[in-house]
């Protein structure tokens, strides 16, 4: 048995990259049978041409479709196309529910700095770079935050995913246009594919996933109590409330909803807590329909 990672899937072949080289592989019929699907980043074991077994995953995606993914890099820009603030926080807060370290990388900055993304997504306690792909400006610091890791990148169609990539490394990777009439940008990434980039300092291969949008990466439907798990800015205020069951919305004696009052958390942040609350509530409340 040879040991490697899928680097790409499509129409029911997998790209394998072992030590030895790289094969186009078909699965085993028992995954079929079994339901069982290999994806990208997935570690298997190949009998030959044949993807035998697939060793134990660190985490899973449905939409896109990857596994064992380290770090989620999460790109958000105020140019065009604005990024949805709810977007980003759904995003985030699936990250951190499938237990992944997270980067918010805020793009295109030689057009417009972003300095409000900077300071939400910093004092909400996560690592943030600002790039841009034209000037080179932050690209040094985001290749070592990425380094020795499998890294998915993810953001708005036309936000500057393949830009920034190409920026990092020589991948070519197709860039599209932004329309300026909807305010969004076109596809250029039609599948899921896996690039290996040279080491740096951890001296461990540093592999990237380019995905489609926002709109292509699903959500899991977390419950309640992880939504609230997902936000990791309210758990130094949530011990504080008048109620131990606080919902943290609109509960008298709440620390939280005082600490956006003092502009100790933000209020975006509350705001998409709040909205993903609402529709945990009623996933939970409606399980039986």
């Amino acid at each position: 048995m040879t040991e490697g990672t899928i680097v790409r899937a499509m129409s029911g072949t997998y790209t394998v990259r072992t030590g030895a080289g790289t094969l186009v592989c078909k699965p085993r019929g028992k995954f079929r049978l079994d339901g069982v699907t290999p994806l990208v980043g997935d570690r298997v074991l190949l009998n030959g041409a044949t993807v035998w077994e697939l060793l134990p995953r660190l985490n899973v995606f449905a939409r896109p479709p990857v596994a064992n993914v380290e770090l989620i890099a999460l790109l958000a820009s105020r140019a065009i196309p604005v990024t949805d603030p709810y977007v980003l926080d759904l995003m985030i807060a699936n990250a951190e529910h499938k237990g992944c370290a997270i980067v918010v990388i805020v793009t295109k900055i030689d057009l417009e700095p972003a300095d409000e993304l900077y300071e939400v997504y910093t004092r909400a306690g996560f690592d943030v770079v600002c790039v841009s792909a034209v000037t080179g400006t932050g690209l040094a610091e985001l290749r070592l935050a990425i380094d020795g890791k499998l890294t998915v990148f993810a953001g708005d169609s036309g936000v500057g995913k393949s830009s920034v990539l190409n920026a990092l490394s020589e991948l070519n990777l197709a860039v599209g246009s932004v329309s300026r009439k909807l305010g969004r940008g076109r596809h250029t990434t039609r599948h899921t594919e896996l690039f290996e980039l040279p080491a740096l300092d951890s001296g461990k291969p540093t592999y990237v996933i380019d995905t489609a949008g926002f709109s292509k990466f699903q959500v899991d439907g977390l419950t309640p109590d992880e939504v609230a798990d997902a936000f990791r800015e309210l758990e130094r205020f949530s011990g504080q409330c008048r109620f131990a069951d606080c919902k943290h919305v609109h509960e008298p004696g709440c620390a939280v909803t005082d600490a956006v009052e003092r502009g100790e958390i933000p209020r975006s942040r509350h705001a998409s807590y709040s909205r993903m609350l609402e529709a945990a509530q009623f996933r939970q409340s409606h399980k039986y329909d």
